[in-house]
């Protein structure tokens, strides 16, 4: 499938509105989190062999929000354990039919279910991996303790979960500082100040990120045993949780 560019904010805007994740998004997904989210690329590398190393044989592993299935198929790509079964959750039909068309050209054979649904109404069962990029962000504020909550009760002993997000920093000059960094790697790869700022714009209120230490809180307070930062690029980070 031949990636599209990105030109969604490219001209003004009248209102930009609500950031959705339909059609539109779908078709240009790759280039845009490509050129959105520094470090991305080594986060599906390495939630791969994360995912390798981890599962568990007949266990079930999770993509919560696997839009075009970017982790889904990293997972694929490094399971060895027998009898292990991939979920991929998305509430977004339009990413889950190109997600499909993408895993049925994958030629490796760990079966793969991709389920429509919202997060909070998905129950993890006997699984030994959890990934979350890029997801419990768009999440309601009130609704993520419980989806931590329900992730650890549905994962086996000695499980893992990764969870990468948008963060905050709780220091405003380094949080003001990673906000730039971040423009600036925008601006790199071909974005205007215009589309930055009407992006920026439409996805106020609908991504809404929290700080590490609110994000290691609740993690701890869900049970896991261990939990701490493996990667960052600026305002990007991405946590493993260990049960």
């Amino acid at each position: 499938m031949t990636d599209n560019r990105d030109t969604i904010y490219a001209t003004p805007l009248a209102d930009a509105g609500l950031f959705a994740f339909d059609d539109s998004v779908a078709r240009v997904f790759p280039d845009m989190i490509k050129r959105s989210v520094p470090g991305y690329p080594t986060i599906i590398a390495m939630t791969g062999l994360l995912a390798g190393k981890y599962a568990s044989a007949g266990s079930n592993l999770y993509d919560l929000g696997c839009s075009l299935g970017a982790s889904t198929l990293a997972m694929r790509q490094n399971i060895r354990q027998v009898d292990c079964h991939i979920i991929g959750v998305d509430n977004s039909n339009s990413m889950l039919q190109r997600c499909r068309n993408l895993i049925d050209t994958d030629t490796h054979d760990t079966p793969v279910s991709l389920v429509c649904s919202d997060l909070q109404d998905v129950t993890i069962r006997d699984a030994s991996v959890v990934i979350l990029n890029f997801t419990l962000q768009f999440i309601p504020r009130e609704s993520r303790d419980a989806v931590i909550r329900g992730i650890y009760e549905g994962l086996r002993p000695g499980g893992v979960m990764v969870l990468s997000e948008k963060v905050t920093f709780e220091d405003p000059h380094l949080d003001e500082l990673n906000i730039e960094a971040h423009h600036r790697f925008k601006s790199a790869n071909g974005y205007s100040d215009l589309e930055i700022a009407q992006k920026r714009s439409a996805l106020e209120n609908v991504l809404v990120p929290e700080t590490l230490t609110a994000h290691k809180g609740r993690i701890s307070a869900a049970g896991f045993s261990s939990c701490d930062v493996w990667f960052q690029c600026f305002n990007f980070a991405s946590l493993i949780a260990l049960k």
